[in-house]
C-alpha cells in the first residue's frame, strides 16, 4: 500500500485535483446506484395502487398509500391525487411543476460526473507537460546525466497523465449509464402520471 502511494506522489501538484475528482466521481456512482433502485422509486404498492385505480372512491386510499413513501413517482401521483376535482389542465400544469423538481432530483450529481470526465484528462496532461518541464529544466542545468533527476520529470509526466484517464475513462461510462437510466426513469414516470390522468378524465366523463 505504501508503494501506491510513493508512486502516487510522484505524479506532482496535480495529484490533489485529481484526487479530489476521484473522491467527487466516487461518491456520486455510489449514490446514484442508489438512488436509481427501482424499487426505490417505483414502490411496488404505488404502482399497484394507481394500475387499479378504477373509480374516483379509490382516490383516498390511493392518496393515503402515496403519502406513506417518498419517491419521484409517489411525489408526482400525490400532486394528482390531491388535485383530481380540478380541471385536468390545471392538473397537468401541476404535474409539469413537479416534474421538475423530480427531474433535478434524479440528475443531481450528473453535471458532476460529466465534468470530471472532462477535465480528469485534462489535468493528467497538466501533470504531463509539468513533469516534461521539470525534465528539460534538468537538462538545461544539469545535461543528460543525472539520471535520477530525470526520471523524476518522466515518473511525473507518464504517471499523471495514467491517473487522469484511468478517472476521466469510468467516469465517462458511468455518466452516459447513469444519464440513460435517468431518462429512462423520467419516460416511465410519465408514462405511469398520463395513465392516471387518463384515469381521472374517464371517471370524470363518467361522472
Amino acid at each position: 500500500m505504501s508503494n501506491i502511494f510513493e508512486v502516487l506522489a510522484q505524479g506532482g501538484l496535480v495529484m490533489v485535483p485529481l484526487a479530489i475528482c476521484s473522491i467527487l466521481s466516487l461518491a456520486i456512482i455510489i449514490e446514484k446506484f442508489f438512488v436509481y433502485r427501482k424499487k426505490k422509486i417505483f414502490k411496488p404498492e404505488v404502482v399497484s395502487i394507481v394500475q387499479n385505480i378504477s373509480s374516483s372512491d379509490d382516490y383516498k386510499m390511493a392518496l393515503n398509500i402515496c403519502q406513506k413513501y417518498t419517491s419521484p413517482l409517489s411525489n408526482l401521483v400525490n400532486i394528482i391525487l390531491s388535485n383530481h376535482d380540478q380541471p385536468l389542465e390545471d392538473i397537468k400544469e401541476d404535474v409539469v411543476d413537479q416534474g421538475r423538481q423530480e427531474i433535478r432530483f434524479l440528475e443531481r450529481g450528473l453535471t458532476i460526473l460529466e465534468t470530471v470526465a472532462a477535465i480528469a484528462p485534462i489535468l493528467g496532461l497538466l501533470g504531463t507537460v509539468l513533469g516534461m518541464i521539470k525534465v528539460f529544466s534538468v537538462i538545461s542545468l544539469q545535461g543528460v546525466g543525472d539520471a535520477a533527476s530525470l526520471s523524476s520529470g518522466i515518473s511525473e509526466a507518464l504517471i499523471s497523465t495514467a491517473i487522469g484517464l484511468s478517472i476521466g475513462i469510468p467516469t465517462l461510462v458511468f455518466y452516459n449509464y447513469f444519464d440513460r437510466r435517468a431518462q429512462n426513469i423520467i419516460l416511465d414516470i410519465e408514462n405511469i402520471s398520463n395513465d392516471l390522468i387518463r384515469r381521472i378524465r374517464k371517471n370524470k366523463s363518467v361522472a
